[in-house]
């Protein structure tokens, strides 16, 4: 039987300070506690996805005592972490699937003027990065977090495939 959906905020568009060519998305955030000599010390943890939306995505982790420091330092790292996706038509290149823990995704290319067929998780992170035609399915988990990840790796090995593909093709000139 499924888990009910959790009443945490996720994927609320954070616009902090000033204008950036960033969007960045909340996607998941925890309040956590650890058990002290002098009582429970409280934090939280803040899943962020930071784009362009022409080609670059991130995705960071922030930790902290309050939320807003959180989704800063989440947004820093997704920045440091920034990928360039590579693009076809705004959809990918080819399909690919990634295996990451208990996180199965599967990204597909889409003709022209399908949009994003994609659950949430995987939704934030593609739009983010600008794709505007794929198709996708979560196969494993339904863990935001899980599929944020898995679904940057996949987005990570189409970057990776298509470096090997040119080299390939340098070889046989």
């Amino acid at each position: 039987m499924a888990r009910p959906k959790s009443t945490k905020r996720s994927m609320l568009p954070f616009s902090g300070r000033g204008e950036s060519e960033f969007e960045e998305k909340v996607i998941q955030v925890n309040r956590v506690s650890k058990k002290t000599k002098g009582g429970n010390k409280i934090g939280f943890s803040v899943l962020m996805v930071v784009g362009d939306k022409k080609g670059r995505v991130g995705v960071g982790l922030g930790k902290a005592p309050d939320v807003l420091s959180a989704i800063k330092k989440g947004v820093r790292r997704g920045k440091k972490r920034l990928i360039k996706v590579p693009m076809v038509n705004q959809t990918i290149p080819y399909p690919v699937r990634v295996k990451l823990g208990a996180a199965e995704v599967l990204l597909k290319p889409a003709p022209a003027g399908t949009g994003v067929i994609a659950g949430g998780a995987v939704r934030a992170v593609v739009e983010s990065a600008g794709v505007k035609d794929i198709v996708s399915k979560i196969l494993g988990s339904d863990n935001q977090a899980s599929n944020v990840y898995a679904t940057f790796e996949a987005l990570k090995r189409l970057k990776q495939m298509k470096t090997k593909i040119n080299l390939m093709k340098e070889e046989t000139k």
